[in-house]
């Protein structure tokens, strides 16, 4: 398979930042449980951290025009535990992130933004709260996630960020999307179905 040959690779995401603090935020919480209901994943960026909005009654960062058009999510550690729904991720990136910076991802939670070709890196505390310091301070900033260098940049330096090895090459290469490999991989799967006898039979 020729790299990025499948799907469109997740080289490089650059845009402004948004700031969530706290540990531990799960997915009940990014998208409550009574949009879940949904067909289809349409709409359901409007509704992400609906009940944590509305119990800031606008002091929410997905509420602060600061914030508005941003494309990286800095959050804490853990994030996105809870539940395996696949809503969460989703909702997120229909909120118009297209990836995110961390402590630690719940590993059901990354696994899901592979899927989309979302990036989860990670930063140890010291430096995620230093890259959030300067967010808050200056909203207007390009933070760029930069999957081939490993790195973070931001208006505080260039920072190196960690990825696991499988997933950054499946970003990288275009690979994270399954049906874009199998279909890719269509011709050589029929052949191989012709080959067993139990299923040329039919």
């Amino acid at each position: 398979m020729a790299s990025g040959s499948v799907a469109e690779p997740r080289v490089r995401v650059a845009g402004r930042g948004c700031v969530l603090r706290g540990d531990d935020i799960d997915t009940d919480r990014i998208i409550p449980a009574r949009f879940l209901r949904c067909v289809t994943f349409d709409g359901l960026g409007e509704h992400a951290f609906e009940d944590d909005r509305q119990q800031a009654k606008g002091d929410h960062p997905l509420d602060d025009e600061r914030f508005d058009g941003a494309r990286v999510l800095l959050v804490g550690r853990n994030f996105g535990c809870g539940s395996s729904r696949e809503h969460a991720p989703q909702a997120l990136w229909r909120r118009g992130f297209e990836a995110f910076v961390g402590e630690s991802f719940a590993e059901i939670f990354f696994g899901n933004c592979v899927a989309l070709g979302l990036p989860c890196v990670t930063l140890s505390r010291s430096v995620l709260e230093e890259a959030m310091d300067s967010v808050e301070l200056e909203p207007g900033q390009e933070l760029v996630v930069d999957l081939e260098a490993r790195t973070l940049r931001y208006r505080g330096g260039t920072r190196p960020v960690e990825i696991p090895d499988g997933a950054r090459r499946q970003l990288v290469e275009g690979s994270w999307n399954a049906t874009a490999v199998l279909l890719e991989a269509g011709s050589a799967i029929d052949a191989r179905a012709r080959e067993l006898p139990y299923v040329s039979g039919f």
